[in-house]
């Protein structure tokens, strides 16, 4: 499960361009499109035209359930077929929660997999034509991979891992599935959302200039967290917070604020060449909160010069903001907020709050409707950069020193354990700059 959380704005649920009348009327050229997939071989998910696309979702968490709700949500000819949880618990729960549900979208009570390799029985399905993986992100690379291998398209919740190894994976997963074509979609929401899309394109085609600086900031409060329990062990009680412990969830920096670090990367055309970085665990000081800091602050510097402020943090009764901002020659921009202002700050194009829309649904729309046309949709190179970029800022906050692109890509550093198995797992120390040399 991944801890996202709604965009600050109103949104809808009709995506212009790309309704569900849109999609239906993909349908006319199924025939096409099942003859372009059938040219390609036989390892590849099928589904194409109106035909139904079964979905097995790894991750029974509130993200995983949400995004099956997004799926559903985004084509009427989707239908949940398989689950798949490393606790037998969250499969109870999920089937309690979804027992009245229809059939006709949900029928998965015949194929519900827990323990260790639960996400192997649920891919190797041959019935399966796209995974919803929404477990937590250090285990994100070698699900992607497996998924890859077994022929299924992916939808991943963001982020795609939490070390450079998991990164560098998830490359080589994108270009398996770019032979195979098969889609592979990360859950950064924002690239799916035409108030993004357009605004970023509108940047890119020159409306404030040459951008010479951004700031993208997640800065909130602090998230839940799940008292340790008697029987549990080490590995049970870390996977149970895992947003506590860098193997599991990178920290906030990668895991919450690689949203905005996303928005940085595409506005800006590339990755950073490097990063300086402060950060530090100032409120969640107990031992229960495991490792990770509680704030970062990084100067990213890209090859032109030109600079992107990234802010997080997660603690309770302090200023919040989640947005993106843009200054440029000619002008800035509130990318958050669809507006671009001239260089005399007058307003000079505001994205129509009526074509607002819920970008967690147009995310699994352009998939599907990408499946269907038999060009699916492949964002595993983009988002492992994001990522990468994200670590490479958790990095320097780490150490306190500077971190570049090619020191970071180059890490040997791999954050999971080698051997997956509940029992004692030791919390690392939590990091101190100046003193802690990992990169």
């Amino acid at each position: 499960m991944s801890n996202k959380q709604p965009i600050a704005r109103p949104s809808q649920l009709a995506k212009p361009g790309l309704s569900r009348r849109g999609l239906l009327k993909t349908g006319t050229t199924a025939a096409a499109a099942y003859a372009t997939f059938a040219a390609l071989g036989s390892n590849f998910a099928h589904a194409a035209g109106n035909d139904t696309i079964k979905i097995g979702l790894v991750g029974c968490g509130g993200r995983g359930r949400g995004a099956v709700a997004n799926a559903l949500e985004a084509d009427p000819n989707v239908k949940l077929i398989a689950i798949a949880d490393l606790f037998p618990d969250k499969i109870d729960e999920t089937k309690t929660m979804w027992a009245d549900k229809p059939k006709n979208q949900f029928d998965f009570v015949k194929n519900c997999f827990s323990g260790w390799d639960s996400y192997k029985q649920l891919l190797a399905l041959p019935e399966v034509d796209y995974a919803i993986l929404a477990t937590p992100p250090g285990f994100r690379p070698m699900m992607i991979d497996e998924a890859i291998k077994q022929g299924k398209h992916v939808f991943a919740e963001k982020p795609v891992a939490v070390d450079a190894p998991g990164c560098r994976q998830i490359m080589a997963a994108a270009k398996v599935a770019t032979q195979k074509n098969l889609g592979l979609v990360a859950g950064t929401q924002r690239r799916h959302d035409p108030l993004y899309v357009e605004t970023v394109k509108r940047i890119q085609d020159g409306a404030i200039g040459k951008v010479l600086a951004g700031q993208v900031y997640w800065i909130g409060g602090e998230l839940w967290s799940k008292p340790r329990q008697p029987n549990w062990t080490d590995m049970e009680w870390q996977l149970r917070n895992w947003q506590y412990f860098t193997w599991l969830s990178g920290d906030l920096i990668v895991e919450q604020h690689v949203h905005n670090i996303d928005i940085g990367n595409w506005i800006m055309g590339s990755h950073p060449k490097l990063a300086i970085a402060l950060g530090g665990r100032q409120v969640r000081t107990d031992p229960a909160f495991g490792m990770v800091f509680d704030h970062f602050a990084v100067d990213f510097e890209y090859s032109d010069g030109s600079h992107v402020t990234s802010m997080s943090r997660q603690q309770d009764q302090c200023y919040n903001r989640v947005s993106e901002t843009f200054q440029g020659t000619k002008g800035s921009a509130m990318v958050s907020g669809g507006k671009i202002l001239d260089d005399q700050g007058g307003l000079s194009f505001k994205f129509p709050a009526k074509q607002m829309v819920n970008p967690y649904v147009t995310e699994h729309a352009d998939l599907i409707a990408s499946i269907r046309a038999g060009k699916p949709l492949n964002e595993g190179e983009r988002i492992a950069e994001s990522v990468l970029t994200a670590v490479m800022g958790r990095m320097s906050a780490y150490t306190g020193q500077v971190v570049t692109w090619q020191q970071a890509l180059g890490s040997q550093v791999s954050l999971v354990p080698q051997k997956l198995e509940f029992g004692p797992l030791p919390v690392a120390p939590v990091p101190m700059p100046g003193k802690d040399k990992t990169i």
